[in-house]
C-alpha cells in the first residue's frame, strides 16, 4: 500500500484533469446564480412575506397522479432532481475515468468526506443533548455545496495547484454521494414496493435505450420524468431517481462508441456530453429557483434571538464551521499516518486546512436535508435556514481568506522558480 499511495494530492489522471476543468468552468457561474437566488429569496421574504408565502404555497399539478404539489415542493422534489441527475453523471465519470477509479487516488477524498460527515454530525448531536435539542437534524451540517465552494476557489485560488483543486472537487462529489445515501436511507418513512419497482424498471429501460444508441431527448426526457414520478409515488425522495438515471449513462469512450455504433471513439462520452448539456440547466435554473423557495427566511429581532437560543441552529452552525474542517483535516491526517503517505511536493497542511474550511459551505443539500428532517411548519425551519446561511457565509469568508493566503504563497514560489 505504501508504494501505491506515495503522496497525497499527486498528479491527476487525464480523466480527472478533464473533469476538473469542466467543473471549474461550469460551477463558477452556478455559484453566482445561486447567490442571486438566495438574495431574491431573502428580499422577497422580508419585503413581502405574505406574497412569498402565497406563491410558495400555491398548489400546481394533477391531483389524480398525486402530483398536486406546492411550488416550493416542486422546486425541492422536481427541480433538484435535475441537480442530482448531474451529480449522478459526475459520479459515474469520477468512478470510471476520474479520481475515484483507483484506490490510490480515491482513498484520500473518500476518507476525508467520511470524516467531514461524521464529525459535524457528532458535534450536532452533542450540542442537541441539551434541553430543547432535537437529534432529527443530525445530517443537516454534513454536506458541502460544490457550487459555492468552487466559486470561492475560482475567485481567490487562481494559482493553487490543480491537485489541491481536484481534491476539493472530488471531496465534494463523494460528499454528495454520502448525502444521497443518507437521504435514501434515513429520510424514507415508508415505501410502496409497486411504484418503486416501476421506477427502477424505468431507469433500467432508460439505460438500455441509451446503450442502444437512442439518445434523442424526445425519448429520454419522458422516460426520465416517468422514472421520477414512480419514485416520487413510492415514498423514496424523488431526487434519488435523478442520481440513478445519471449512473446508468455510459461514461467511457469505449462504451459510448459501442452505444453509438461509430467507427472511431468519440471525443466525449455520453455521460460527459449529457453533463455539458444539463449542468447549465441545473446550475443556471434548477438550483437558483430552489434557493428562491428554500432560503426565504424573515430576519427579525425575535426570529434571530430564537435561532441563537435554538440548539438545532447551534448544532448546524457548529457542525458546518467547526466540524467540517475538523473532520476533513483529521481524516486526511489519519490517511497520511496509516499509509505513510506524504503531501505532494509544494503542498502544506495549511492547504488542507484551507480546503477544510471551504468544505464548511453547506447550502443546497443542507437546506434540502433540513426540510426532510423536520418538515413544513416545524419551529426549527427558519432557524435551520438562518443557521445554514450564516454558517456558510462564515465558512466562505474563513476559507476564502485561507485560500487567498495559500494562493499568494504558491504564486510566490512559482515566481521564484521562474527567476
Amino acid at each position: 500500500m505504501r508504494d501505491r499511495v506515495a503522496s497525497l494530492f499527486a498528479t491527476l489522471s487525464p480523466g480527472g484533469e478533464r473533469n476538473l476543468m469542466d467543473t471549474l468552468r461550469q460551477e463558477r457561474t452556478g455559484g453566482v446564480l445561486l447567490l442571486v437566488g438566495t438574495a431574491v429569496a431573502l428580499l422577497w421574504a422580508n419585503l413581502d412575506p405574505d406574497g412569498y408565502a402565497a406563491v410558495s404555497g400555491a398548489v400546481v399539478g394533477p391531483e389524480a397522479l398525486h402530483l398536486d404539489l406546492t411550488l416550493a415542493a416542486w422546486a425541492t422534489d422536481g427541480l433538484l432532481a435535475i441537480f442530482f441527475f448531474v451529480i449522478g453523471l459526475e459520479l459515474k465519470r469520477e468512478i470510471v475515468a476520474g479520481e475515484l477509479r483507483n484506490l490510490s487516488t480515491a482513498v484520500v477524498p473518500i476518507v476525508a468526506a467520511v470524516g467531514g460527515m461524521v464529525v459535524p454530525a457528532t458535534l450536532y448531536v452533542l450540542v442537541n443533548l441539551q434541553p430543547g435539542g432535537d437529534l432529527a437534524g443530525w445530517a443537516v451540517p454534513t454536506a458541502t455545496d460544490i457550487a459555492f465552494a468552487v466559486s470561492v476557489l475560482a475567485v481567490v485560488g487562481r494559482r493553487l495547484p490543480n491537485a489541491l483543486r481536484a481534491f476539493l472537487l472530488t471531496l465534494a462529489v463523494v460528499d454528495d454521494l454520502l448525502a444521497i445515501i443518507v437521504i435514501a436511507v434515513f429520510f424514507t418513512d415508508s415505501i410502496s414496493v409497486g411504484p418503486l419497482a416501476a421506477g427502477l424498471g424505468t431507469v433500467v429501460v432508460f439505460g438500455a435505450v441509451i446503450r442502444r444508441g437512442w439518445v434523442s431527448p424526445w425519448l429520454l426526457v419522458p422516460l426520465g420524468v416517468t422514472a421520477w414520478a414512480f419514485v416520487h409515488a413510492s415514498g423514496v425522495h424523488a431526487t434519488i431517481a435523478g442520481v440513478l438515471l445519471g449512473l446508468v449513462v455510459p461514461a467511457t469512450a469505449a462504451a459510448t462508441q459501442r452505444a453509438l455504433r461509430t467507427d472511431h471513439p468519440p471525443e466525449r462520452s455520453l455521460a460527459e456530453s449529457m453533463e455539458h448539456r444539463w449542468r447549465p440547466v441545473s446550475a443556471g435554473f434548477a438550483v437558483p429557483v430552489f434557493a428562491v423557495f428554500a432560503a426565504g427566511v424573515t430576519f427579525s429581532a425575535g426570529v434571530v434571538a430564537d435561532a441563537v437560543r435554538d440548539p438545532v441552529a447551534q448544532g448546524v452552525a457548529v457542525g458546518l464551521v467547526v466540524g467540517k474542517p475538523l473532520g476533513i483535516v483529521a481524516a486526511t491526517l489519519l490517511v497520511a499516518r496509516f499509509t505513510h503517505a506524504t503531501l505532494a511536493p509544494g503542498l502544506g497542511w495549511a492547504d488542507v486546512v484551507a480546503v477544510g474550511l471551504v468544505g464548511g459551505i453547506g447550502f443546497t443539500v443542507s437546506l434540502l436535508v433540513g426540510e426532510l428532517a423536520f418538515g413544513d411548519g416545524s419551529p426549527h425551519d427558519e432557524h435551520i435556514v438562518m443557521a445554514v446561511l450564516l454558517a456558510s457565509l462564515v465558512a466562505a469568508v474563513l476559507g476564502g481568506v485561507a485560500l487567498w493566503q495559500r494562493d499568494r504563497h504558491h504564486g510566490a514560489l512559482a515566481d521564484a522558480r521562474t527567476r
